[in-house]
């Protein structure tokens, strides 16, 4: 097959789709290269250069383009460089046709000036770039080129051959403008950041491994709201970073692919060292815990200045610091999402949205954190080993170019949790659900396996917690138990027993017919339960221990048949909020067997100093 042909199938595979939506949430409009093209020139590069075709100049081991055209390129050069100098309106097609270039004083491809440069990976072949770890400036007034591979016009990357990049002196693959990449197989190994397009990064698909000492992939355009942005819309990605795997200056979004990314070192090599005064002496309305900082450096997974969206995907996070933070908002769509943190699973400054998704935290400081946190949909668990779901107002200060930890929430009063769907699952050493302001539930499903010691609750709120629908099950300590508001038009009880890890506890009517039957991972003393199904002027019994031969679903038992259990109480529903039982002693740490809060009126505690 002659090379003209090979080229031809090979930017047929080329595909820069333009959606015409907008920069943030989609793509550039760029034209797309024709899919039959034919090879203007080629070059073989070797101990001697041959060129046959026009547009090319070599001199030594330096090999410039200077015009529009489709080039094939084969072969090794050893201490030398591809340079793009085109017009301002040419388009220049690279076709990378097995070559392994080295250069151990600059950039291996180097795009000084074009309109847009495509770099199309031959099928079936292996191409590499390797760069050195000390660079020879023309002047000493620029430090560019800065990359394996650096342009500094639009740069795009497809094709369904291999690309592998050894960065050895700062980025593996840069653009000045837009970066995107439509197909192939990219390995980069770089001792900064591995991908960097300053006014966008987009991939539309590809396989791609990013190993690198900086930030994994880095949008840095912090000059222009448009720009500044990364969209992932396919593709397998797999980023190892010592810093950021994925920042952008303004959006981050992710509407589909495969994503697995380890940031900093992973959750055991965490740059916080969290100090809480908790328990009695906790201060309401204000965030107390004081978070040591070991090292500066940014080590989240998922960063953005202004928004995090994702509406897809299946993406793996084990991060040092948050796994997905944003300055102001983070939108969750869709996608299946799994993250250990080394400390917030999902932070917002201002909001979080869940929408839809599967989200599951499997471990973190705080599970999700904001100061507006809006659950309407969505398949959501959280293990955290202080609060699950907190809004607290203001930020973290581990903000996109603050370090981690260097502010905290500390505004009374504000921070508020809307639940109107989904189900929602938490397992908290510290507060379940923890509101500054209030918490309001609309529907859905919640269930809180909450603190074993009495400085915290399954929850805590400063405002209201109004219920007017769905089910909500919080089981914790007793000593700083609260239940549901007066203001709720869905009624509650509170359960207050020293009951033991995995016993059920069984809430049935004056008819023998299940109410709730639930068990507790954890050792509890009170069990706050709001369900429809709870009237005011009905009787019910709760019974703890006994077997169900139900199914049971984190914690929730259904169908089935409950049998050997022990009446607790029988009690008759008179208001909104009904307490039940006492705790007269067992477990937790300092005020174990002090009666819950919940035992006043309106099921809400005094204010703690």
């Amino acid at each position: 097959m002659s090379k003209k042909v090979i080229a031809m199938l090979a930017i047929a595979s080329l595909f820069i789709v333009a959606t015409g939506c907008s920069n943030k949430e989609a793509n550039s409009n760029k034209t797309s290269v024709a899919s039959k093209v034919e090879v203007d020139t080629t070059i073989t590069l070797g101990d001697t250069i041959v060129v046959d075709g026009e547009g090319v100049v070599v001199e030594k081991n330096k090999v410039t383009i200077n015009s529009s055209g489709t080039y094939s390129i084969s072969g090794t050069l050893r201490d030398g460089q591809i340079e793009v100098n085109a017009g301002d309106e040419d388009n220049v097609q690279l076709i990378l046709n097995g070559v392994n270039i080295t250069n151990s004083t600059s950039s291996g491809i180097y795009v000084a000036n074009s309109k847009n440069t495509y770099v199309i990976l031959e099928d079936g072949t292996s191409n590499e770039v390797t760069d050195g770890e000390n660079y020879i400036f023309e002047d000493i007034s620029t430090d560019e080129p800065n990359a394996a591979i650096f342009s500094k016009s639009d740069l795009f990357i497809s094709g369904t051959g291999s690309l592998k990049v050894n960065a050895k002196y700062n980025n593996g693959i840069t653009s000045k403008d837009d970066l995107e990449i439509a197909d192939g197989t990219i390995s980069i190994d770089s001792v900064a950041d591995g991908i960097r397009g300053r006014d966008s990064i987009t991939i539309s698909s590809g396989n791609i491994i990013i190993n690198s000492q900086g930030d994994g992939m880095k949008s840095n355009n912090d000059e222009d709201t448009e720009k500044g942005y990364v969209l992932i819309e396919g593709g397998t990605i797999n980023i190892t970073s010592g810093e950021d795997g994925i920042q952008a200056e303004t959006v981050a979004t992710i509407t589909g692919g495969d994503i697995t990314i380890n940031s900093g070192g992973g959750n055991e090599n965490t740059s916080k060292v969290h100090s809480d005064f908790r328990g009695f002496g906790k201060t309401q309305g204000a965030a107390v815990e004081q978070d040591e900082e070991i090292d500066t450096t940014s080590t989240k997974a998922i960063k953005a200045a202004v928004n995090v969206k994702i509406d897809g995907g299946n993406i793996n996070i084990n991060s040092a610091d948050d796994s997905i933070h944003s300055n102001d908002k983070v939108e969750i769509n869709g996608g299946t999402i799994n993250i250990i943190s080394g400390d917030d699973g999902i932070h917002a400054d201002s909001t979080i949205d869940v929408n839809k998704g599967d989200i599951i935290i499997v471990k973190s400081y705080e599970g999700i954190e904001a100061e507006t946190i809006n659950i309407n949909d969505g398949n959501i668990k959280v293990t955290a080993s202080d609060d699950g779901v907190n809004a607290s107002g203001g930020n973290d200060g581990s903000s996109i170019n603050g370090r981690p930890g260097q502010n905290n929430f500390a505004s009374a009063g504000k921070g508020t949790i809307n639940i109107n769907g989904g189900k929602i699952v938490v397992d908290a050493s510290g507060d379940g659900l923890d509101a500054n302001g209030s918490i309001y539930m609309k529907d859905g499903t919640v269930i809180v396996n909450g603190p074993e010691d009495n400085g915290n609750g399954s929850l805590d709120y400063d405002g209201e917690f109004q219920i007017t629908g769905g089910l909500l099950i919080a089981s914790g300590s007793s000593g700083m138990a609260q239940s549901p508001s007066e203001t709720s038009s869905q009624n509650s009880i509170n359960i207050f027993s020293a009951i033991q890890a995995n016993t059920l506890v069984r809430v049935e009517d004056s008819s023998g017919n299940e109410v709730v039957t639930f068990v507790s991972s954890k050792n509890v003393q009170s069990v706050v339960i709001s369900s429809a199904n709870i009237k005011i002027g009905e009787t019910y019994k709760v019974y703890t221990g006994g077997t169900s031969t139900g199914s049971v679903n984190d914690g929730i038992y259904s169908e089935g048949s409950y049998s050997d259990g022990t009446e607790l109480e029988s009690f008759t529903v008179s208001g909104v909020v009904t307490n039940i039982g006492q705790v007269t002693g067992g477990f937790g740490g300092p005020g174990a067997g002090i009666p819950g809060q919940g035992e006043f009126p309106g099921g809400e505690m005094p204010k703690r100093p």
